[in-house]
């Protein structure tokens, strides 16, 4: 997410960084750097201007401090801007208990309204609010199918009906969300253009009919700044109330996203993160800003693990652990519960100063089931002592035959499992529990998906020119034992 516009932002605080001081002729540089980064991310001409202006002006002004160096100076003035350029006015939906809420979407075709429905419906479900999903797009012939195929799915009712008026649809459907006692009316509109007069006039009568608590303009990130000219024409014809940005997780550019507020004068709610219905999430202006920065995101991090960790499940965790108990079988539970959590390169880009370690890096998710495959095959005895393994070749030989590996990807797997138990055993005795239970499988996992230990940011904690790790007397006495056998 944003890597291009992370990476040109990451060089021009470099280029800052060392400098004895912010003057104009240095700050005038970066600004150049930055405005030129903001335009290659897509972002509209005359928000990168005013935006550049701003970090100018107070890296310039009365907020320079000496007593900090310039190259945090100057990254918190550009995070302070990315805050503000990303805040709108509205917060997050609110719903009224005592009525009924009415949410309408809307948008062009093809920006995810349908998909986006259902990931609505799937969170107020979770948050027991009943919600009733509406078909009110009779312009694609599929779209009606595939929202009730949503429903299904997360079992919430769809009302629908095949050809008719919109407007006339959505005003039964509050009919029905009485008799259905449903709290939350979702409205799923059909695509359309702002220069077409009829459908948009549709809209508009679809608001005065249905009094909506909410009225969300439904954008492709993809689609970069266009989303925020587009949101623009719908505002003057229609009282949006925000927006839900789409397709995030394929957005590395950022120009939508950037544009949206000051172009449009709306603000962002939601995002999704993933074609699963569950890949919905709050927007937080904060911590989008961070990930930006290359800073990372660990508070959206804990609370996708937290979605997923049961708290007696985490305290049995810590304590085998500390026992030194943790099994190839509790890790392969715990590859099941980073799964859900989403994608694994996003979720490596939340860990500060990973994302742009794994730029480039192709992150295989398939490996998910060679590692299972490798564990499942393992005998009892085998997943709960593992270090058998190293000496007994021919239980090797089975366990790759059996998943379809080869011996060396047992080896790996080993080597990397007894590399984490190792760190992992070290968070839960600093209380770091939260840690374990995302970092702690995210590192590994880095590493066996690049199929390179080098490639694995999280495991490089010696650089060059350091000492390397002292020997335990017990590792010297056998390493001493060992080269007089030679």
């Amino acid at each position: 997410m944003f890597e291009s516009i992370t990476e040109s932002l990451q060089n021009v605080f470099r280029s800052i960084t060392g400098k004895s001081k912010l003057t104009e002729e240095n700050i005038q540089t970066a600004m150049r750097e930055v405005r030129v980064a903001l335009l290659e991310a897509d972002v509209n001409m005359n928000v990168a201007r005013a935006f550049t202006d701003r970090v100018r002006e107070e890296a310039l002004g009365e907020k320079v401090i000496s007593s900090v160096e310039p190259g945090q100076l100057f990254t918190k003035i550009i995070h302070d801007n990315l805050v503000r350029l990303l805040k709108g006015d509205s917060e997050p939906i609110i719903l009224d208990t005592k009525v009924r809420n009415v949410i309408i979407l809307c948008g062009l075709q093809g920006s995810g309204k349908t998909t986006t429905a259902g990931k609505l419906a799937l969170k107020f479900k979770n948050e027991m609010k009943r919600p009733l999903l509406v078909a009110a797009d009779v312009q694609r012939p599929a779209a009606i199918e595939q929202l009730k195929t949503l429903g299904q799915s997360i079992d919430v009712p769809v009302y629908a009906q095949t050809g008719g008026d919109p407007v006339q649809i959505c005003k039964q459907a509050l009919e029905v969300a009485r008799l259905q006692n449903c709290g939350v009316v979702i409205l799923d509109t059909a695509g359309r253009l702002h220069v077409d007069d009829a459908l948009m006039n549709e809209l508009t009568r679809i608001q005065q009919v249905t009094n909506p608590v909410e009225t969300l303009f439904v954008c492709d990130a993809m689609i970069g700044q266009s989303a925020a000219d587009t949101a623009a024409e719908f505002a003057k014809r229609l009282k949006l109330t925000g927006a839900i940005m789409t397709k995030m997780d394929g957005d590395a550019r950022g120009g939508a996203a950037l544009s949206l507020r000051e172009i449009s004068g709306i603000g962002i709610k939601y995002i999704t993160v993933g074609e699963k219905l569950d890949a919905l999430e709050e927007f937080h202006p904060e911590r989008m800003a961070g990930r930006i920065l290359g800073m990372g995101d660990v508070v959206s991090l804990v609370e996708r693990a937290q979605q997923v960790v049961d708290e007696k499940d985490a305290q049995a965790m810590q304590k085998k652990l500390l026992e030194n108990q943790f099994s190839l079988h509790d890790f392969m539970q715990q590859l099941a519960m980073i799964r859900k959590m989403g994608n694994i390169k996003d979720l490596l880009g939340m860990i500060p100063g990973v994302g742009q370690a794994i730029k480039g890096v192709n992150i295989n998710e398939e490996e998910f089931a060679r590692i299972e495959a490798m564990i499942q095959s393992m005998t009892p005895e085998e997943r709960d002592h593992p270090e058998i393994l190293i000496t007994h070749t021919d239980r090797r030989r089975r366990i790759a035959k059996g998943s379809g590996t080869t011996e060396k990807g047992v080896l790996d797997l080993l080597k990397n499992f007894g590399e984490m138990r190792k760190m992992m055993s070290k968070m839960t005795k600093f209380g770091m529990l939260k840690s374990m239970m995302t970092g702690g499988g995210l590192d590994m996992l880095g590493n066996m998906f690049t199929g390179n230990p080098k490639n694995n940011p999280m495991l490089q904690s010696r650089k060059s020119g350091t000492k390397p790790p002292q020997l335990s007397r017990k590792e010297k006495k056998k390493k001493r034992n060992k080269n007089k056998r030679r």
